[in-house]
């Protein structure tokens, strides 16, 4: 789009965004199968914990149903590009329904839990990638900030919402019960996305799936933006993770709660405003600026309970600028054709950086919990580092710089 008339374009407000043709449904869908995501890690865990007793094999057992998903995303990636998003999104809705309607009522010992929970693993970025494959594709240019906002504050509403229903059902009713709940909520969510329609991408991949997924891994390893986001995002995920150990061992696991639901609104809130004020060709900066924030909030949060309660309220809504800025710097900066390789992709290699931050903040906080914090500081501002030295600018902006 030419610059002028870029600069005069009206940006839609949410409620606009909200009401185009399929994004409701799909909004709809991600909502329910995330809260369903949410619920299953934390319901699986005191499942466990309930029936063996043992925390060893609640970890075995999480870190089957994350980690194969993990490794087999390139996969994943290759398949939406060749069947498209919304058959994607169905298979792993209806895969993961029936898997975990059987998680609550397999009995036999932890070997049937294990089996059902990889296979539950192997299908989940279909749902993850999918859904970020869809909404730039059913909306314009200048409402994408506004999308990837809503996009966000869903996922920060469910890490509110998640835990909460989740704790409550297991304690009212049991975790079969909560199980079948769980698994309802992904029936809801391929309710929604049938909505959708499921016609195959203009320009289908059509050579050897292996070779296809080799390009996606190759396509966004040597992408200058792309690798720049897997270094400087992956760092920023490292903070989440030396947090998710570093607030319970400080706080107690009661305040813990309420420290992540206050996060989580804060998030909310950040994500809107993002949203609302973001403009094209600032995502590099936004992301720059929502980092070093997160760098400062980190070491602040040494302060006793009144400072991590400052620092986690800072993280939460400058966590807008930093997710929303890559989201649609991602978006803007990627072949659409190779997009659902590249989301598969980069979304697993950027989540490599939470548990590789839980286990460095695991080890260092039983040492000091304030350098817990410091290390989650520094991370934040080398990915900051990364963000500005890495990430190239846009040609027109280099342009405008240079005076051409």
């Amino acid at each position: 789009m030419p610059e002028p008339l870029r600069a005069t374009t009206p940006k839609l407000t949410y409620r606009q965004v909200v009401l185009m043709p399929h994004v409701a449904p799909l909004l709809g869908a991600a909502l329910c199968s995330r809260l369903a995501e949410q619920m299953f890690t934390l319901v699986l865990v005191l499942h466990v914990l309930d029936v063996f007793k043992s925390p060893t094999l609640a970890g075995v057992v999480v870190f089957a149903a994350v980690a194969p998903g993990l490794i087999v995303s390139p996969v994943a990636g290759a398949l939406l590009d060749r069947i498209g998003a919304v058959r994607s999104i169905v298979a792993d809705l209806v895969a993961s329904a029936v898997l975990v309607g059987a998680l609550a009522f397999v009995s036999g010992g932890i070997v049937p839990v294990v089996v059902l929970a990889v296979l539950y693993s192997l299908t989940s970025p279909l749902n993850i990638a999918g859904v970020r494959v869809l909404l730039p594709r059913l909306v314009p240019g200048p409402a994408i900030e506004r999308a990837n906002a809503l996009d966000t504050g869903l996922f920060n509403l469910v890490e509110v919402l998640g835990p909460v229903l989740a704790g409550a059902l297991f304690a009212l009713a049991g975790g079969q019960a909560t199980m079948v709940v769980v698994a309802v909520l992904y029936a809801l969510a391929c309710a929604f996305t049938l909505v959708l329609p499921a016609g195959r991408p203009e320009h289908a991949e059509h050579r050897p799936l292996l070779r296809s997924t080799v390009e996606g891994v190759r396509y966004v390893l040597t992408h200058p933006v792309l690798r720049a986001l897997v270094v400087s995002y992956g760092l920023y995920q490292v903070v989440w993770g030396v947090l998710v150990v570093a607030v319970p061992t400080v706080a107690g696991s009661a305040r813990a709660g309420l420290l992540w639901a206050v996060a989580g609104v804060a998030g909310i809130v950040g994500a809107l405003i993002v949203g609302h004020v973001l403009r094209e060709g600032r995502e590099r900066a936004a992301m720059v600026v929502g980092t070093a924030i997160t760098a400062v909030a980190a070491v602040v949060a040494i302060g006793g309970i009144v400072g991590l309660t400052i620092g986690l309220v800072a993280v939460g809504l400058v966590s807008g600028l930093v997710n929303v800025g890559l989201l649609t710097l991602r978006q803007r900066r990627t072949d659409p054709d190779k997009l659902g390789r590249v989301l598969a992709v980069s979304i697993s290699l950027n989540t490599l950086g939470m548990p590789i931050g839980s286990a460095v903040g695991g080890f260092v906080i039983e040492r000091s919990s304030a350098l817990a914090f410091v290390v989650a500081g520094v991370a934040a501002a080398l990915g900051a580092v990364a963000v500005w030295v890495m990430v190239p600018k846009e040609p027109s902006k280099q342009r405008e710089e240079a005076g051409t």
